[in-house]
Formats: C-alpha cells, structure tokens, sequence
C-alpha cells in the first residue's frame, strides 16, 4: 500500500512542478520534438527568448540533484532502508512509476493534445506535436538516467546518511 501512496504523492509533486515550469512554454522547449524546436528557433518572435543549451544543462542537473536528495531521504528515513541494493530497487521502481505518468499521462495524453503547449507559427506541426514515439523514447532515457539517480541515491542511504 505505501508504494501506491508514494507512488501516488510523487506523481502529484511531478506534475504540480511541469506544470508551474510550463508557464511559458519557451523554457521547456528542449522538451519539445526537434523539428518544433528548430521551427521556433528560426521564428522571430522567440529570437530573444530561447533558452540556452547551458541553461538547459544546468537546470537538469539541479533537477537530478534535487531529485537525488528526495529520493535518498525518503527512502533512508520514510521507507527505513539501510542498504544500497533495497534503496536501489525500490527508488528504481518509484522512478519508474513516475516515469511512466510522464510519458503517458502528461507527454501523450496531455502535451501532445493541448493546443497551449503549441507554439504561434508552428500550428501546421501536427504531426510533429502528436509524435508520439518521440516521448517512449524519453521514458527509455529517464529509465536510463534512473540508473545513475538510483545509485547515487543507494551510495548516499548506505554510506551518507545516518542510520
């Protein structure tokens, strides 16, 4: 039962922070296929406001920090887990979880077919904005990336936090 809770509770946190980051559209644009990307980039009216490749890099970073220090804190003191392997597993499959809302519920079903998210001057893009490929392909990545979080959060409820 606490893994649907959890499960639940993270999936509520993830979409309550996309949803405060897509405020302006602009700042996620990294997050859009790249044929949309390149068509906004080439419009004049977002000239001055796309975000650069280091903003990008350095916003996902923080995430992937932010998201290690929650995960290794719940997991260590809400869960009680003491070992890497049991902090690991679990936080892989809560990642996995919340991975998954993402490219179901908020790429596909969300994103993909609300006409805010679509950029003036990219309207005919409908192709590209219904792709949906392009977002499994992302749950593939964040699985991937998992891997790395999942692990910094297991060394850090093993060695780092206090049991």
């Amino acid at each position: 039962m606490i893994i649907a809770i959890e499960s639940a509770v993270l999936c509520l946190l993830f979409t309550v922070m996309v949803y405060l980051m897509s405020r302006d559209p602009i700042k996620t644009l990294y997050n859009y296929p790249p044929a949309i990307q390149e068509r906004v980039k080439s419009l004049e009216e977002y000239k001055d406001r796309i975000p650069t490749q280091k903003n990008k890099l350095t916003a996902k970073l923080g995430a992937v920090v932010l998201f290690v220090v929650i995960l290794s804190l719940l997991l260590r003191y809400v869960n009680g887990y003491t070992t890497f392997g049991q902090a690991f597993g679990y936080g892989f499959l809560l990642w996995t979880i919340v991975n998954l809302w993402d490219a179901v519920v908020m790429d596909i079903i969300w994103f993909c077919h609300d006409p805010y998210f679509v950029f003036k001057g990219t309207e005919d893009m409908v192709s590209d904005y219904h792709d949906y490929w392009f977002h499994i392909k992302g749950f593939f990545i964040g699985e991937a990336l998992a891997l790395m979080v999942c692990a910094a959060a297991g060394l850090a409820v093993q060695f780092v936090l206090p049991h």
